[in-house]
């Protein structure tokens, strides 16, 4: 199964509403997420870093499609923007215990 991780800043002062809108995230997001083939996926937060991983049961290329051709996803996406910095960095993998 595919795995795909990104990392991600908090933006200065919006830890506690970074974690809010996960805690209330839409219904329709998390439906985009599963019809993605999205699951097991985690975000987790070190000071202002964050760490996302999620595995893809169709695939990587399917999920990130979806996700790009998705009208919920963009509208969270955008949503998210005042709370978030995505980084352009691509994690390595560099060990993998099965």
């Amino acid at each position: 199964m595919d795995k795909i991780v990104w990392r991600a800043k908090v933006r200065e002062g919006m830890r506690g509403e970074y974690i809010r809108r996960h805690n209330e995230i839409w219904p329709d997001m998390v439906q985009a997420l599963k019809e993605a083939g999205i699951c097991n996926y985690t975000i987790w937060m070190d000071g202002d870093d964050l760490f996302g991983y999620y595995e893809c049961e169709k695939g990587a290329d399917y999920a990130l499609r979806a996700q790009a051709e998705s009208e919920i996803v963009q509208r969270w996406e955008e949503s998210m923007q005042p709370v978030m910095i995505k980084s352009a960095a691509t994690p390595v993998k560099v060990f993998d215990l099965k």
